[in-house]
């Protein structure tokens, strides 16, 4: 997000945001009848596999090249984040994919993310350049969820502060409480254990000791039921490394205890997943707006697939001089636009002054009370994150076939909210008129906030 070009989303401001899609439709445009093909997939574990294919014209400019070049690295940082992966296939053109293949390397450009994954699936990321007629093609795991009511069950959400247990007998809540943890500064995983064990032995003695289904949501990311990187364990990887594969099994470890159908998904899916029971509507994509971009999927067979959809790293700007995110270093990435730090970056930018001291929270809340009192440089804000999720909306459809797009979280609470969505919705008549016909830009009601996510996942089971 720098301030040397006008953004390309229509609005006038100096953002120099740069639209993937634009570069992507650009290059349609120009391959039609002469065209080659550049073919990015990321496997995963299981043999499951992402693949995206991209037209491109069959002689390219030299002058286009790094352009070219650029919007295929995006790409494959995209998929990766958005279904994970250990191993990248890659096929087309030399002077195209093996720039592409060296990024992802330990002293690669993509260091960072060569790091996240090797500590993910416990391998280091292999790369593979192929024909075309031997990349592997897109196969993925599909857990149809439909709202299972049947038997005792138990659901649980595990968030940073608290984590909630809830009971359900037959599709009735009979238990429902919160339960305070510090887990994220606990460096002995039994401590985790022994905190989750013991609400789901108080959620039991409601349902009269008898659980025939155990469901949970979890932030962090997740290969199977084994949790990866996750600020839940990130005392026990700092301080105890020596017992991160005891942290990383916590739920395989309660699954086998309980001798019960388990199933656990990452906080995402499972806020998609309430809503699409609550709403009855399947092909859901969940944005979160908190302290990062959470997000989470539902296909249109109402399927968890298992991607890990952290799309907070996933690029959304192609502009090399956007801002860029603290952890990763990357720059361009969701976490940037749809967050309390995109709040804060353009709330700044357009003029709005904070004392150094003042954390994002307490600057969002700010600028939340700037926006009921319809101040001009709070809209700007919103507005912007508006346009920028227009954008976003027609970009990510390429990867994620979905119908519904679900935004949640802090930021869009109160007035602001309402601008971000609405702002949304007209963005993307004006970005893809035909695609904006097909998605419904929509806020939670009342119901599904009120379903909650431990409630839902206790319905992901099936017995």
């Amino acid at each position: 997000m720098s301030t040397n070009k006008k953004c390309e989303c229509g609005c006038g401001a100096d953002t120099g945001f740069q639209a993937p899609l634009k570069a992507l439709n650009f290059l349609r445009a120009h391959a039609h009848g002469a065209a080659q093909t550049v073919a990015v997939a990321w496997e995963r574990e299981d043999g499951h596999v992402y693949r995206y294919d991209l037209a491109i014209p069959a002689r390219i400019h030299p002058a286009m090249l790094p352009g070219v070049r650029h919007l295929v690295e995006r790409v494959a940082k995209f998929v990766l984040w958005s279904a994970g992966g250990w191993k990248l296939y890659l096929a087309g053109p030399d002077e195209i994919v093996k720039p592409v293949a060296k990024a992802y390397t330990k002293k690669g450009a993509r260091a960072f993310d060569y790091e996240f994954f090797k500590d993910l699936y416990g391998r280091p990321i292999e790369t593979a350049i192929l024909p075309i007629r031997k990349m592997p093609v897109t196969c993925e795991r599909e857990v149809v969820v439909k709202g299972n009511t049947n038997g005792n069950r138990i659901g649980f959400d595990l968030g940073a502060s608290d984590f909630k247990i809830s009971a359900l007998k037959r599709g009735k809540v009979v238990f429902s409480k919160e339960f305070p943890w510090d887990p994220r500064n606990r460096p002995d995983p039994e401590y985790h254990y022994e905190k989750l064990s013991a609400g789901l032995e108080e959620a039991a003695v409601a349902l009269g000791g008898k659980v025939d289904a155990i469901g949970g949501s979890s932030a962090g990311t997740f290969v199977g039921k084994k949790l990866g990187p996750a600020s839940l364990i990130r005392a026990v990887l700092e301080k105890a490394p020596e017992k991160k594969e005891i942290a990383r099994n916590l739920f395989t470890r309660i699954e086998e205890e309980w001798q019960c159908p388990f199933e656990v998904f990452n906080d995402g899916d499972v806020t998609a997943l309430a809503g699409a029971i609550a709403m009855k509507r399947t092909g859901i994509l969940g944005i979160a707006m908190g302290s990062s971009e959470a997000a989470g999927y539902i296909n249109q067979k109402g399927a968890l697939t298992g991607r890990i959809s952290e799309l907070a790293f996933a690029p959304v700007d192609l502009n090399p001089n956007a801002a860029k995110d603290e952890w990763s270093g990357d720059a361009g990435v969701g976490a940037m636009y749809f967050s309390q730090q995109a709040v804060d970056h353009l709330a700044r930018q357009f003029g709005m002054k904070f004392p150094k001291a003042m954390k994002l929270p307490e600057r969002l809340k700010v600028v939340q009370a700037a926006m009921e009192k319809r101040e001009e440089l709070a809209l700007r804000v919103y507005l912007m994150i508006g346009r920028y999720l227009a954008n976003a909306a027609a970009w990510y459809h390429e990867f994620f076939d979905y119908s519904n797009l679900m935004i949640l979280g802090r930021v869009t609470s109160g007035f602001g909210g309402d601008i971000i969505l609405n702002t949304a919705r007209m963005g993307l008549e004006a970005v893809d008129p035909m695609l904006a016909e097909q998605i419904d830009i929509f806020m939670p009601d009342e119901k599904a906030r009120r379903l909650g996510q431990s409630v839902a996942a206790a319905q992901i089971p099936t017995l």
